[in-house]
């Protein structure tokens, strides 16, 4: 109910915490904004009036549309009916948000939810599909993500995170796919 989530909200953000939520109804991605929540995971049928107020306080939406995008083939087999009808302009409306809300200031973000649903690879291929550009596609899987979360970039004494490629993903995303290097806290996880 809208004045739980109010209260959850104002409480997180009393103790300096941000909010995300994970909205697939035009209610919940409605309800979700309005309240003040910072990051909107899935936000089927977000309304360019909330991707609006999303921009103005700086808010954060994460697409997370290969989670949907697999099944699409599935649900369109299925026999019609409002919930088919729904999944599906829930799903199709994901595109234009990611470009809207980029195009508004919303920082978008790649998100793939919970596994098996998505990766980030594929996500970075949904926003590139979307119309966003390689930079900022990429960067909504890396340096962007972990700007808006608070975490340093690759900084003296920051964490030894990172991704090597042997071309630069912003010129060839296709690359993404088949990392070099992977480094994790300092760690090599993976290397070719």
């Amino acid at each position: 109910p809208e004045p739980a989530l109010r209260a959850l909200v104002d409480a997180a953000h009393a103790r300096g915490f941000r909010v995300a939520a994970h909205c697939q109804t035009a209610a919940g991605t409605r309800t979700a904004v309005e309240c003040g929540v910072d990051s909107i995971e899935h936000g089927w049928y977000l309304t360019d009036d909330l991707v609006e107020r999303l921009a103005a306080r700086g808010g954060a939406f994460v697409p997370t549309a290969t989670a949907f995008l697999q099944i699409v083939d599935d649900v369109r087999g299925k026999p019609e009916g409002p919930r088919k009808d729904y999944f599906l302009g829930g799903v199709d409306g994901l595109s234009r948000s990611a470009a809207v809300a980029h195009e508004a200031g919303v920082t978008v973000l790649a998100g793939t939810d919970s596994a098996p649903f998505g990766n980030v690879v594929s996500e970075v291929r949904f926003l590139l599909s979307a119309g966003l550009s390689p930079t900022v596609a990429i960067g909504a899987a890396s340096w962007t993500a972990r700007a808006y979360l608070g975490l340093p970039g690759l900084v003296e004494g920051g964490p030894a995170d990172l991704v090597g490629y042997d071309v630069d993903p912003r010129r060839e995303p296709g690359v993404l796919s088949h990392p070099r290097l992977i480094v994790l806290r300092g760690r090599i996880v993976t290397r070719r």
